[in-house]
C-alpha cells in the first residue's frame, strides 16, 4: 500500500498523529483512498438492485422542475471537477512530476460515480420517484467523508506559509460545496408524477409523496397529529388507504396463492392433468361430470398433501415481511454496539492525559448508534404491522368470499357465530402474531450475542446469572397459568352478575311495586363479593410476578458479580466490567420475557390457522348444476342436502310452461322448499338435469332483510325508478305501512328487520322480487306471514292471473287453499316425490292426495271469506300499529295508549266470541314483542350521541383522578406513592453502592471488604424486591377497594332511582355502566395504574441519578421535558380518537358478514354475489383506514420519544466527558447506563398516560350514574305506621293531581273520591284516561303534584316507600318472573313457611303443575320465566298476591295476550279469596266488573262517572256506550 500511496508518512506516525495529539489528523493516503472510495463503492453496489427495482415499479414520469435541473447541473459539474483533477495529474506527469497511482484512480472513480449519480437523478424522475433514499445516503456519505480532508487541508495550509497544491486545493473546495448543495437539494421533494392517484384521491396518504427524511422519521404523520390535537378526528379526516393495502389488491393476492395450493394438492391426489381437477369437491370452481366427482371423492382420502393455508400466506406476504426481518437483524446487531462504546467511555474517564475530543467522539457515536437503532427498530415495526394488517384484510376477504359459495352441508357444520369468529378472532390473531413473529429467531440471537459479550467480560461466572434467569421462567409460567384459571372463573361471576342486573333493570317496576329491591341488591352484592375475591387472588399473583419481573435483572447481576468476585482472588470488579455487564443484562431481559409470549401467541395462531384452513377447504356449490337451456324444468331429479345424507327429493319431473303459475302444495316437511332450493342450485344434485332460463327472483320462506333503508332493501342494487317503485309498493300493500314508519321508505331497518313486523318483512321481500323484474319467480310460501285480507290483495294484484306478474313463469309454494282454483297448475308433493300434478278441477276429480289435503286444511280457512270481520281488521292495516313505537318517545302515556287501543279491539273481538279473535291475539303478541324490541332498538341512536358527549371531552379533568384516589382512600393513595418512592430509592441505592464498590478497584483495597460489599448490595436489592411486592399489594388492595366502593354506590343509587329515570334511559346504557365500565375499573385500570407508576418512577430515578452525578444536566431537563409533554399531548389526543374510530368501524364488518351468511341463498339467486363482496371489502378498508394511522401514530411517537431518550444519553455522556476531572469511573458508568435504559420507560410512560386517560373515563361515567336523583327514603323511622295498618282499607283521594315528569301535562286532575274498606271498584275509561296512573299513585311510583291520598287516616306521602308498598298488593298486567327458584319468585325474603306457599299455589290453581315437577318448589325459572307459559306466569303473580294478602289489592287486568281461561281462574279466585279486601280493578273486559260495588269512569284524567254498574247503565253515559260496544247492553 505504501508504493501505491507513495510514502507520505511513516507507519508508526499514524497512531500518534491520530490519537494522542490535541489536533488529530488522518494520513493523506487514507484520506485519498478509503474515504474517497466509500461513497462510490456504496453507490455502485446498490445501483444494479435499485435500477432493477425502478424498472419494475413505474409510477409515471415527473415533469422537469427547476430543482431537478439544478441537481443535474451540479452532478455534471462534479464530474467535470473530478476529471479536472485527473487531467491535471496527466499534465503534471508531462511536466515530469510523477505522482503515485492513487492520484489517477481516485478522480477517475469519483468522476464515473458522479456520472452514475446524475444518470440516477434523471432515471428516477422518469420513473416517478419523488424523493430518493439511495441518493440521499450517497450524498450524505460523500459529505461525511469529505469533512476530514476539508479540515486537514485547512490545518496544512495554516501550518505552512502558502498552499502548495493550489489547483487541487480549489477543486476540492468546489467539490465539497457542490456535494453539500446536492445533499440539501436531496432533502426536498419533487412534485408528484403526472396521472398518479395522488392527484385524483380526495385525501391521499402523505406517505406515498413524503420525502426520504420524512419517511425515515415518520414526519409525514405530523399533520394528522396536529389536526387531532386541535379537534377530535372524524372519519372524513382520515387518509385513504394506500392502494397496495386495499382489499382489491390484497385479497386476490392471497386467493391466487391459495388456489395454486389447492390445485397442487388435488394434482397430488389424482395425478391427472390439472384442468380437470379444480372441481367443486376440492373447493375450486371448474366443470366436471358427476361420475368424475365420484371418482375424485373416493381418491380424496389418500391425498398425500393437504393444501396448506400457511404456505399460501407465506408466499403472499413473506417477501414484504422479510424486509422487516432484515431491519430487525440490523437492529439486533446495533443494540450491542452501545455497551462496547460505554466500555470505551469508562476507560477514557480512567486514563489521564487522553485528549478530550476522543471523549466527545464517543459521546456522539453513542448518540448516533442509539438514533440509528431507533429508526431501524421502528421501520421494522412498521413493516411487521402493515404485514399484519394486510394479512387480516386478506383473511377476512377470503373467508367472506368463501362464505358466499359454500354448500349447505358445509354451512351446517359451523354456525354463523363460529364463522363470524373466524373473521373477528382468528384474523385478529394472525395480525397480532405477525408483529411478534420476528422475535422467534431474534430473541435467541440476542440472547446468544449478549451471553458472548458477557462471557468476554466476566468469564464463566456469567452462567450463574443465566441460571437465575432460566429459573425465573417456570416461575412466571406457573403464575400465568394460575392467573388464566382465575380469569375464567371471574368471567363466569361477571356474566352471572350482568345477567342478574339485566333482569333487575328489566323488571325494576315490579321490584318497586313489591318493595323487593333489597333482596335483589343482596343477590348482586353476593356475586360481586365472589368476583372481588377472585380478583384479589389474581392481584396477589400479579404482585408476585411484578416482583419477579423487577428484581430479575438485579438478582442476575447480584449472583453474577458475587460469583465473579468470590471464585478467584484476582478477579476485581471495576467500573467497566460492572456497568457494561449491567447494560448487557438489561438487553437480555427483553428477549427472555418475550419468548414465552411469542410461543403462546404461536400456539393460538396455529389453532386459528387450522380453523381457517378447514373453512376455506369446504366444498363449494357447483355453479353449473343448473343449466340455462329451457324454462323451469327438472328431469328425473334426485337431490340431497349433503353428499352423505339420504336424498330428500326423488325422481322429480316438472316442466313449468313459460309464463304459467304453478302452485306447489303438500304437508309440512314434504320437500316443497327443497324443490325451490334445487331449482336455485342450492342442493347437491345426485342425478338428473335442472334448467331455468333467464333471471331469477326468489322470495324465501323466512324473509331476509338487510340492515339498510327500506328503499335499499327493495331496490337491492338496481337503479331507482320512481314510477315502477310506486307500482311495486302498491302491489305489495306496503303504501299504508310507509305512512306509519318514521322515515317513510328511508327508514333505517334494524338487523334482521327487527323494526318491521313479520308480515311487513315478507312484503318487503316480495317487493324486492317484483322490482328485480326477473323472468322466473320462485315464491316460497310468501303469504303465510301476512294477514288474510292482505294476502288476498297480494294474490290478486301480484301473483294471481290478473296480477302484475302475469306472463312471467311463477312457482308458488303455498298453504292457502283459497287461491288454488285460480292457478294454472297444481303440484302435490308427498315425502319428497311428486304425487299428482294438474289443474284444480282435474285433481279434485282424481280424489287422491290433493282432495285429502283440501279436507284437512279447509276447516281453518272457511272463516277467511267472512267479510264483516275484515272491517274490524281495517282499523289497522296489517299491524301498522307495530310501528307506533318508532314515533313515541317511549313515553309511558303513549305506550299505555297503544296498549289500550289493542285492548279495545280485543274486547270487541273477545266478547263477540268471534272465531277470528285468535288472529288478533296473535297479532297482538307479535306487536307487543315488537314495541319492546322497538324501544330497545331505538335508543342506540340517542345512546351513541350521549356516549360521544361523555367520552369525547378531550382531556380528563383532574377532579376525576381525585375522585378515584378518594375511592382508593386518601391515606392509602399517599402510602402507595411513598412505597413506590422507597422502592426507587432502594434501587438507586443498590446501583450507587455498586459504583462505590467498583471504585475500590482503583484504590487497590479490594480484598478486605468483598463480603461487606456483596452483603450490602444484596440487602439493598432484596429490599427493593420486597418493597416492589408490598407496593403492588397495597396498590391492588386499594384498587379493589375502589372497585367495590364504586360498584356499591352505583348499585345503591340505581335501586333507589325513581321509575321515571328508567322510563327515559335505555336499559342498554345502564347495563353498559355495570358491565363495560365496571370491568375497566376492576381490571384494566389497576394494570394501567401499576405500569404508569412503575415507568414514572423509573424515569424519575434516572433523572435523579444523572443529575446527582453531573449536576449541569439539570439545565437540559427542562427543554427535554417540555418537548416530551408536547409530543405526548399531541399523541394522546390523536390516538385516543383513532382507537375510537377503529372500534366504531369494526362492528359493521361483522354484522354485514353475519347478515350475508344468513342471506347467501337470496344473494346468489339475484346474482348479487360480486356487489356484496365489494361492500364487504369497502367496510374492511374503511376499518383499516383508521387502523393504519393508529399504527403510524405509535411509530411517530416512538421515534420522537426515543429521540428524547437518545438526547439524554448524549448529554449524560457529554457532561461526563466535560466533568471528567472530578468524576470517578463508577459514577460515569452509573449515569450513562441509567440513561441507556430510560428510552424504554419514557416510551411506555406515554402509552400508559394515554391508557390511563382512556380508562379513567369509566370512573367518571360510573360516578355520573351513582349520583342521579333518588326517590323518597324507603323507611321513615318516626313516621312508621303500625304493623297492622291498614286495618279497614279505606282509601281517600283528596283533590289529587299528578304528572309523569317535570314539564309534562297533568295525567290526573283534581280527583276527589272516598272508598270504604271492602268495596270492589272497577276503573274504566278510554285509552289515556289515566287508569294505570291511579295505581302508580297509590304506590307512589308517581309523586303527587297537588293534593294527597290517605289510607286509613295515614297520609301515604309521609311514610317510607317500603312501608307503603309492602302493605299494598298488585297483580300487574304483565307477569314478570326472575330467574331463580319458583320459591324465590314467590317469597324472596323467605318470610313465609312452605305450607303457606303451597296453600297459595293451591288457591292459584298451580298446585298440580308444581307438584308434578321433580324439583317441586325449587323449580328453576329461566330468565323472564321462559319455561312457563304466559298463563302460568300470570298465575304465579296471583300466588304472590295470595301470599302477601294485604287489605288493599290492585288488579291491573291482563290484556288480550292472556287466554280467557286463566283470566276466569284469576277472577274467581279474587272473588273468593279477597272478599273482605278493598279491590281496585283496571278493567279491559267489562263483563268482569259488572258485579262490582262501584265503577269509576275516567275521562281525560278527571272523574266522569262514579256509581254502581246498574245505575251507570241507566244513565246512558260513557259507560253505557262502552258496554254497548262490548255487547253487554242493548
Amino acid at each position: 500500500s505504501q508504493t501505491f500511496c507513495f510514502k507520505l508518512v511513516t507507519q508508526t506516525g499514524v497512531a500518534n498523529e491520530t490519537l494522542h495529539t490535541d489536533r488529530p489528523n488522518l494520513p493523506e493516503c487514507f484520506q485519498l483512498s478509503v474515504l474517497s472510495w466509500l461513497p462510490s463503492i456504496y453507490l455502485w453496489a446498490v445501483s444494479p438492485v435499485y435500477l432493477f427495482y425502478l424498472k419494475r415499479n413505474n409510477k409515471g414520469y415527473i415533469m422537469m422542475s427547476i430543482m431537478n435541473r439544478f441537481k443535474t447541473v451540479f452532478g455534471l459539474l462534479l464530474w467535470i471537477v473530478c476529471w479536472a483533477d485527473l487531467f491535471y495529474t496527466f499534465h503534471e506527469l508531462r511536466q515530469g512530476l510523477s505522482r503515485p497511482p492513487i492520484y489517477f484512480i481516485t478522480p477517475l472513480v469519483l468522476g464515473m460515480t458522479m456520472l452514475l449519480a446524475t444518470f440516477l437523478i434523471q432515471f428516477e424522475r422518469l420513473r416517478g420517484v419523488q424523493s430518493s433514499g439511495v441518493l440521499f445516503i450517497f450524498w450524505f456519505l460523500s459529505v461525511l467523508c469529505a469533512i476530514v480532508p476539508f479540515r486537514s487541508k485547512i490545518l496544512q495550509a495554516s501550518s505552512q506559509s502558502e498552499v502548495t497544491d493550489k489547483l487541487r486545493f480549489t477543486t476540492f473546495y468546489f467539490y465539497f460545496g457542490m456535494v453539500v448543495c446536492e445533499l440539501i437539494l436531496c432533502c426536498f421533494n419533487e412534485k408528484p408524477p403526472l396521472f398518479s392517484n395522488v392527484v385524483t384521491d380526495p385525501n391521499p396518504c402523505p406517505e406515498s409523496t413524503a420525502g426520504f427524511l420524512s419517511k425515515l422519521t415518520f414526519w409525514w404523520f405530523t399533520s394528522l397529529a396536529i389536526k387531532g390535537y386541535k379537534m377530535p378526528l372524524q372519519a372524513k379526516d382520515l387518509w385513504s388507504l394506500n392502494h397496495r393495502d386495499t382489499s382489491k389488491v390484497m385479497v386476490p393476492k392471497l386467493l391466487k396463492e391459495w388456489e395454486k395450493e389447492q390445485s397442487l394438492s388435488s394434482q397430488a391426489a389424482y395425478s391427472k392433468p390439472p384442468q380437470l381437477t379444480t372441481n367443486h369437491t376440492a373447493g375450486g370452481g371448474g366443470e366436471s361430470s358427476p361420475e368424475e366427482v365420484e371418482v375424485l371423492l373416493s381418491n380424496q382420502k389418500s391425498a398425500p398433501r393437504q393444501p396448506s393455508f400457511l404456505r399460501a400466506l407465506i408466499k403472499a406476504f413473506g417477501p414484504y415481511f422479510l424486509i422487516g426481518s432484515a431491519y430487525k437483524l440490523l437492529q439486533d446487531i446495533i443494540t450491542f454496539v452501545n455497551p462496547q462504546l460505554l466500555r470505551l467511555l469508562i476507560a477514557f474517564t480512567k486514563q489521564k492525559g487522553v485528549p478530550d475530543w476522543w471523549g466527545y467522539a464517543l459521546a456522539i457515536a453513542m448518540f448516533f448508534t442509539a438514533l440509528l437503532q431507533t429508526l431501524i427498530l421502528h421501520h421494522q415495526f412498521q413493516y411487521c404491522f402493515v404485514t399484519g394488517m394486510n394479512v387480516r384484510t386478506a383473511v377476512i376477504g377470503a373467508i367472506y368470499r368463501k362464505s358466499l359459495v359454500i354448500t349447505n352441508a358445509a354451512k351446517r357444520s359451523s354456525t354463523v357465530g363460529e364463522i363470524v369468529n373466524l373473521m373477528s378472532v382468528d384474523a385478529q390473531r394472525f395480525m397480532d402474531l405477525t408483529t411478534f413473529l420476528n422475535m422467534l429467531w431474534s430473541a435467541p440471537l440476542q440472547i446468544m450475542l449478549a451471553l458472548y459479550f458477557l462471557w468476554q467480560n466476566l468469564g464463566p461466572s456469567v452462567l450463574a446469572g443465566v441460571a437465575v434467569m432460566i429459573m425465573l421462567i417456570p416461575f412466571n409460567a406457573v403464575i400465568a397459568m394460575k392467573t388464566r384459571a382465575y380469569q375464567v372463573e371471574q368471567m363466569q361471576y361477571k356474566d352471572a352478575r350482568i345477567k342478574l342486573m339485566n333482569e333487575i333493570l328489566n323488571g325494576i317496576k315490579v321490584l318497586k311495586l313489591y318493595a323487593w329491591e333489597n333482596s335483589f341488591k343482596e343477590k348482586v352484592l353476593a356475586i360481586r363479593q365472589k368476583e372481588l375475591s377472585v380478583l384479589r387472588k389474581t392481584a396477589y399473583l400479579g404482585a408476585l410476578s411484578t416482583m419477579a419481573w423487577t428484581s430479575a435483572p438485579f438478582l442476575v447481576a447480584l449472583t453474577t458479580f458475587a460469583v465473579y468476585v468470590t471464585v478467584d482472588e484476582n478477579n476485581v470488579l471495576d467500573a467497566e466490567k460492572a456497568f457494561v455487564s449491567l447494560s448487557l443484562f438489561n438487553i437480555l431481559r427483553f428477549p427472555l420475557n418475550m419468548l414465552p409470549q411469542v410461543i403462546s401467541s404461536m400456539v393460538q395462531a396455529s389453532v386459528s390457522l387450522k380453523r381457517v384452513q378447514s373453512f376455506l377447504s369446504h366444498d363449494e356449490l357447483d355453479p353449473d348444476s343448473v343449466d340455462r337451456k329451457s324454462s323451469a324444468t327438472v328431469v328425473n331429479g334426485k337431490f340431497t342436502w349433503a353428499k352423505e345424507d339420504p336424498p330428500v327429493l326423488h325422481n322429480i319431473n316438472v316442466m313449468v310452461p313459460q309464463g304459467s303459475l304453478l302452485a306447489v302444495v303438500g304437508h309440512v316437511g314434504c320437500g316443497k322448499s327443497s324443490l325451490i332450493s334445487a331449482l336455485l342450485g342450492e342442493m347437491e344434485k345426485v342425478e338428473g338435469d335442472v334448467s331455468i332460463r333467464g333471471s331469477v327472483a326468489y322470495v324465501p320462506q323466512q324473509a331476509w332483510i338487510q340492515n339498510a333503508t327500506l328503499r335499499d332493501n327493495i331496490l337491492f342494487g338496481r337503479p331507482y325508478n320512481e314510477q315502477k317503485y310506486r307500482c311495486v309498493l302498491d302491489a305489495c300493500a306496503l303504501t299504508p305501512d310507509l305512512q306509519v314508519l318514521p322515515g317513510g321508505d328511508m327508514t333505517e331497518i334494524g338487523e334482521k328487520g327487527i323494526n318491521l313486523s313479520g308480515g311487513q318483512r315478507q312484503r318487503v321481500s316480495l317487493a324486492r322480487a317484483l322490482y328485480s323484474d326477473a323472468e322466473v319467480y320462485l315464491l316460497d310460501d310468501p303469504l303465510s306471514a301476512v294477514d288474510a285480507h292482505v294476502s288476498k290483495h297480494i294474490f290478486d294484484n301480484l301473483i294471481g292471473p290478473e296480477g302484475v306478474l302475469k306472463g312471467k313463469t311463477r312457482i308458488l309454494v303455498t298453504h292457502g287453499i283459497s287461491f288454488l282454483p285460480q292457478v294454472d297448475n297444481i303440484m302435490v308433493m308427498v315425502d319428497g316425490r311428486v304425487s299428482e300434478m294438474g289443474s284444480y278441477q282435474e285433481l279434485l276429480k282424481q280424489n287422491g292426495a290433493f282432495a285429502e289435503f283440501l279436507r284437512n286444511y279447509s276447516l281453518d280457512d272457511i272463516v277467511e271469506e267472512d267479510e264483516d270481520l275484515l272491517k274490524d281488521e281495517e282499523l289497522f292495516p296489517d299491524d301498522a300499529l307495530s310501528n307506533h313505537a318508532d314515533m313515541v318517545d317511549s313515553e309511558p302515556v303513549i305506550n299505555e295508549a297503544k296498549r289500550n287501543f289493542m285492548r279495545q279491539i280485543s274486547i270487541i273481538s273477545a266478547d263477540g266470541e268471534n272465531p277470528r279473535s285468535r288472529s288478533v291475539r296473535r297479532q297482538f303478541c307479535s306487536q307487543r314483542r315488537h314495541s319492546e324490541t322497538q324501544e330497545k332498538k331505538k335508543p342506540p341512536e340517542v345512546e351513541k350521541l350521549i356516549q360521544a358527549e361523555t367520552a369525547e371531552t378531550g382531556r380528563v379533568k383532574t377532579k376525576v383522578y381525585l375522585e378515584y384516589a378518594k375511592a382508593v382512600g386518601p391515606l392509602l393513595s399517599v402510602l402507595i406513592c411513598f412505597l413506590y418512592g422507597c422502592q426507587s430509592a432502594a434501587s438507586i441505592g443498590a446501583n450507587v453502592w455498586l459504583s462505590q464498590w467498583t471504585n475500590d478497584a482503583s484504590s487497590n483495597q479490594t480484598q478486605e471488604n468483598v463480603h461487606m460489599r456483596v452483603g450490602v448490595y444484596a440487602a439493598l436489592g432484596i429490599a427493593q424486591g420486597i418493597l416492589v411486592m408490598i407496593s403492588s399489594f397495597t396498590l391492588a388492595m386499594g384498587n379493589i377497594g375502589a372497585a367495590r366502593k364504586l360498584h356499591f354506590n352505583l348499585l345503591e343509587n340505581k335501586v333507589h332511582t325513581p321509575q321515571s329515570f328508567f322510563d327515559t334511559t335505555p336499559i342498554g346504557r345502564i347495563i353498559n355502566r355495570f358491565s363495560k365500565d365496571i370491568y375497566v375499573i376492576d381490571e384494566a385500570l389497576p394494570a394501567t395504574v401499576l405500569m404508569f407508576l412503575g415507568t414514572f418512577f423509573v424515569s424519575l430515578s434516572t433523572m435523579i441519578v444523572i443529575v446527582s452525578s453531573t449536576p449541569i444536566f439539570a439545565v437540559v431537563i427542562a427543554p427535554l421535558a417540555f418537548v416530551y409533554i408536547f409530543v405526548q399531548r399531541f399523541y394522546v389526543a390523536t390516538s385516543r380518537q383513532l382507537k375510537r374510530l377503529e372500534s366504531v368501524s369494526r362492528s359493521p364488518i361483522y354484522s354485514h358478514f353475519s347478515e350475508t351468511i344468513t342471506g347467501s341463498s337470496v344473494i346468489r339467486a339475484y346474482g348479487r354475489h360480486n356487489a356484496f363482496v365489494l361492500m364487504s371489502d369497502m367496510k374492511v378498508d374503511e376499518n383499516q383506514k383508521s387502523y393504519f394511522p393508529g399504527i403510524v401514530s405509535n411509530r411517530w411517537l416512538g421515534v420522537r420519544i426515543e429521540f428524547i431518550g437518545n438526547c439524554i444519553v448524549l448529554f449524560a455522556a457529554l457532561f461526563a466527558v466535560t466533568g471528567k476531572e472530578n468524576l470517578n469511573p463508577g459514577l460515569v458508568g452509573l449515569s450513562v447506563s441509567y440513561a441507556l435504559q430510560v428510552t424504554m420507560s419514557l416510551n411506555w410512560m406515554v402509552r400508559m398516560t394515554s391508557d390511563l386517560e382512556n380508562n379513567i373515563v369509566a370512573v367518571e361515567r360510573v360516578k355520573e350514574y351513582s349520583e342521579t336523583k333518588t326517590e323518597a327514603p324507603w323507611e321513615v323511622e318516626d313516621k312508621k305506621p303500625s304493623s297492622e295498618w291498614p286495618m279497614q282499607g279505606n282509601v281517600e283521594f283528596n283533590d289529587y293531581s299528578v304528572r309523569y315528569r317535570e314539564g309534562l301535562d297533568l295525567v290526573l286532575k283534581n280527583i276527589t273520591l272516598k272508598v270504604k274498606g271492602g268495596e270492589k271498584i272497577g276503573i274504566v275509561g278510554r285509552t289515556g284516561a289515566g287508569k294505570s296512573s291511579m295505581t302508580l299513585c297509590l304506590f307512589r311510583l308517581l309523586e303527587a303534584a297537588a293534593g294527597e291520598i290517605t289510607i286509613d287516616d295515614v297520609k301515604i306521602a309521609e311514610i317510607g316507600l317500603h312501608d307503603l308498598r309492602s302493605k299494598l298488593t298488585i297483580i300487574p298486567q304483565e307477569p314478570v318472573l326472575f330467574s331463580g327458584t319458583l320459591r324465590m319468585n314467590l317469597d324472596p325474603f323467605e318470610k313465609y313457611t312452605d305450607e303457606d306457599v303451597w296453600k297459595a299455589l293451591e288457591h292459584s290453581h298451580l298446585q298440580k303443575f308444581v307438584s308434578n315437577q321433580p324439583a317441586k318448589l325449587e323449580l328453576e325459572c329461566s330468565e323472564g320465566g321462559e319455561n312457563l307459559s304466559v298463563g302460568q306466569r300470570q298465575l304465579v303473580c296471583l300466588a304472590r298476591a295470595l301470599l302477601r294478602k294485604t287489605r288493599i289489592l290492585i288488579l291491573d287486568e291482563a290484556t288480550a295476550a292472556i287466554d280467557l281461561e286463566t283470566d276466569d281462574l284469576i277472577q274467581s279466585t279474587i272473588r273468593t279469596q279477597f272478599e273482605d279486601c278493598t279491590v281496585f280493578t283496571i278493567a279491559h273486559r267489562l263483563n268482569t266488573i259488572m258485579d262490582y260495588t262501584r265503577v269509576l269512569v275516567l275521562d281525560k284524567g278527571q272523574i266522569a262517572e262514579f256509581d254502581s254498574p246498574t245505575n251507570l247503565l241507566s244513565q246512558r253515559g260513557i259507560f253505557y256506550g262502552m258496554a254497548k260496544d262490548a255487547g253487554l247492553a242493548q
